[in-house]
């Protein structure tokens, strides 16, 4: 096939818009992923917490900064993000929710309950 052929090229990402189950799923993977890694990192930091008084010292400035709350923040809806369409998927996997309707609202469920969760834990971790 060239670049004059006069017949038209298959359409891409460009022009078709995924739909929110297909959005979920790719994201449920990548939170898979982001969730290793960020517990690599976790206990990375945990080790070096526990290297001496000097690390620690390290860790907790590292641990208290502006930047670091973003990233956990990031990582605490991660987690539960990968816990709400795991559940879902537990449904799946039982027969339920299949229908377009019910899955698209189970999506917007499992975002809006991964959000309600997050904020929740961070309501409670800030006030003790």
């Amino acid at each position: 096939m060239s670049w004059n052929d006069p017949r038209p090229m298959s359409p891409h990402l460009q022009i078709y818009k995924l739909p929110l189950t297909a959005l979920v799923s790719i994201t449920n993977r990548a939170s898979g992923v982001v969730n290793s890694v960020a517990l690599l990192l976790l206990v990375w930091v945990i080790a070096k917490a526990a290297g001496g008084a000097d690390a620690f010292d390290f860790t907790e400035a590292l641990i208290g900064s502006w930047f670091a709350r973003i990233v956990f923040f990031g990582f605490t809806f991660s987690l539960y993000f990968h816990m709400c369409n795991g559940i879902r998927h537990l449904f799946w996997d039982i027969g339920k929710g299949f229908e377009v309707e019910t899955a698209t609202k189970s999506a917007k469920a499992s975002i809006a309950a991964a959000a309600l969760l997050t904020i929740i834990t961070w309501i409670v971790a800030s006030a003790s």
